[in-house]
Parts: structure tokens; sequence; C-alpha cells
């Protein structure tokens, strides 16, 4: 691990501080190392950081806990991706909250951004059991990697049919990599390291306590072009995950199911205010034709190459754009920038005919 990986292990052992106060750090400095050797001073002018905070990062930061994470990561053959590494999920950093570090084993590789998010209940019926494996092969077979989040009923499935299908699946944890939640899939866990990758943002050795999966369902949708929804009580954590896609601007996918059914209450909610309805794998190639499209064009085509005469400013944001639609809130929070300032930058590269915006305040390169 290098360097700017325990820096920001550092960073993150402070106490209350948060993936985006890191990254307006690391903006503000220009490194997390600067922000660590920062005075007191320096550190209050940093939006967001008041006297309480800026005392945290000073003195109550953990070297012993960078350092274990480190050699722990080791022992138990993880990696750790930081926001800022080239291997980081492109489309997570599209999203408003991204974790600032990535623990991760397996691989997740740049073809797994073509992927489908698969929840619902831990208790399926017969008809959501079959549905599941009929949708994931099917989705498989068409080149999508399934993202779910390892938990019993839908998840496991999901997972399970990815794998014997021959395809990519990536689960997502609520806990450490160390700490498999539920215990009796850590063979399947280990089934998904081969064959895709296991990520969290919880540092090693974090149980898996239920506070952590509803804010670990924003890392299922972010990571996915949509969200399929295939059973879903009326308050089933999948409907967490469902809200979070339609926040990221992902689409979102359920299958209908017996207006007398319990396990539909969710889903059949989710289609009344707006989901897609799921019958078979076509309504999700359909509505996602456009994206599958933009993505296929991204391999092959110079989105890359950077537009001329951009000052150091106009080409961090350029940098971030791409063809898929951003909130000026994102963007601006990634770069760790005022909307006032990002929102001049942007427009000076929309006069410069590189950047496009569209309605409701989105942003996305000028092809």
């Amino acid at each position: 691990m290098d360097e700017k990986t325990k820096d920001l292990l550092l960073l993150q052992s402070v106490p209350g501080i948060g993936n985006q106060r890191i990254r307006q750090l690391v903006a503000h400095f220009g490194s997390p190392r600067e922000a660590l050797q920062a005075s007191f001073a320096k550190l209050l002018q940093v939006d967001g950081v008041d006297k309480k905070l800026a005392g945290k990062i000073l003195h109550d930061r953990e070297l012993r806990f960078a350092e274990h994470q480190l050699k722990f990561a080791e022992k138990h053959r993880a990696s750790i991706l930081t926001f800022w590494n080239a291997h980081y999920p492109e489309s997570l950093k599209r999203t408003f909250d991204p974790p600032v570090l990535l623990f991760q084993k397996g691989e997740w590789l740049p073809g797994d951004s073509i992927s489908i998010a698969v929840v619902g209940t831990r208790s399926p019926s017969a008809y959501g059991t079959q549905v599941t494996e009929q949708l994931t092969r099917e989705l498989v077979k068409t080149g999508f990697t399934i993202i779910s989040g390892l938990a019993r009923g839908i998840d496991t499935i999901a997972h399970r049919i990815a794998l014997k299908t021959g395809g990519r699946t990536i689960a997502v944890l609520g806990s450490g990599l160390d700490l498999i939640y539920p215990a009796e899939n850590k063979k399947l866990a280990e089934e998904i390291e081969t064959s895709g990758a296991i990520l969290t943002e919880y540092p090693l050795g974090s149980k898996p306590d239920a506070a952590n999966f509803p804010k670990r369902n924003r890392i299922i949708s972010g990571l996915a072009l949509g969200t399929l929804v295939v059973e879903a009580g009326e308050k089933s954590g999948a409907l967490i995950t469902a809200n979070y896609a339609l926040e990221q601007g992902r689409e979102v996918f359920a299958v209908p199911g017996a207006t007398t059914s319990l396990r539909s209450v969710g889903t059949n909610r989710l289609i009344k205010e707006g989901a897609k309805l799921v019958q078979n794998v076509n309504d999700i190639l359909q509505e996602l034709d456009s994206k599958l499209r933009s993505l296929r064009r991204l391999e092959t085509t110079s989105l890359t190459a950077t537009p001329k005469n951009l000052s150091e400013d106009e080409k961090k944001v350029w940098d971030i754009l791409t063809d898929e639609p951003q909130h000026i809130d994102t963007l601006s929070q990634r770069l760790g920038m005022a909307s006032f300032q990002v929102v001049s930058l942007l427009l000076t590269l929309e006069l410069k005919d590189a950047v496009k915006q569209l309605t409701g305040a989105y942003f996305i390169r000028a092809l």
C-alpha cells in the first residue's frame, strides 16, 4: 500500500470526519499528507471544518488504526482503493457520497460498470425465487455483472445464479471484509472473490451492525446502471436501495406481485410511483439501451481527449465529467469546491463548447 492510502486511513480514524469532509481537505490542501500537516489556523480555512473538528484532526487521529488496517489487509489478501485510484469504480464516483476508501477482495473490473443491482426480501416466495433465477440468468447471458448485498434470500439467489451461469458478481458488505454476514455465506463470498469482488467501506474488523446496512445500500445502487427489486415488503431494506438509485439518477425496476402478497407490497408501490415494471429481461434492456450505447461508445471513441486552452480548474471539472448526467451538487461535492465556483467554471466550459447543460442543473461532456 502507498503512503497516500496510509494518510487517508489516518484521516478516516478522526472521529466524526466523514467522506465529504476528507475530500474537501484533500481538495483544499492538495494531498492527505498536506492536510495532516496543516496547522489549526489553516484547517479552519477549509469549508465545513470548525474548531472542534480541527482539534480532532490534530489530536485524535490514530496512527495505530492506520497501521493495523494495512497489516490486516495484507493478512487477508485485501486491497484498499482510494477515491483517487484509477481502479476505483467510476460509476460510484459519480454519486453524491462515495466512500473515500473501498476495501476489496477480488477485483472490480472496468467492464463491471455494465451492471444491475438485484435486491429484495430475505424470505422470498417460490415465485420470487423463480423470477430472480430467471432474470439473473438472462442478465448475465446478456453481459451484465450482478451486484447485491450477500444477504439471505434474493441477494444470495442472485449471487449464486450469476456464478452458476458463468458471470461476474459483486457483493457489497455492511461489515469488514473479515466478518462475512451472514456467516452461512462465507463459502459463497469466497466463490464471489474469484469471479468478481467483495467490497465494503467499513474497515477490517468492523462488525455487521444494523445501522451499517441502510448506508451500505447507496453503494449497491451507486455501482449499478439500475436497481431491480424482485420482492420487497412494506419496510424492506431493498426499498432503501431503490430510493438511493433514484437520488443517484439511476433506473429503478420492479417485478409485480400479487396484491394479496405482503412480500410484494413494496414492489407494487414502486411500480405505482413510476418504477419500470419488469416482466422479462427485455424490459430492462429497452430502458437501459441509451446508457449501454453510451458506455460502449466510451470504449471506442475519444471522449477522453481534453479540449485545448483549459485553465487548471476547468480541467479538473472536465476530468470528472462524462456523458452520464451529473448534478451541480454532485460535481461541487466531488471537486471540494463551492457551488458558485463550479457554476462559473461550467459556464466557461459551456462557452468553449466543452460541456452541455441539461434540465435540472445536470451537466455532461459535449460530444
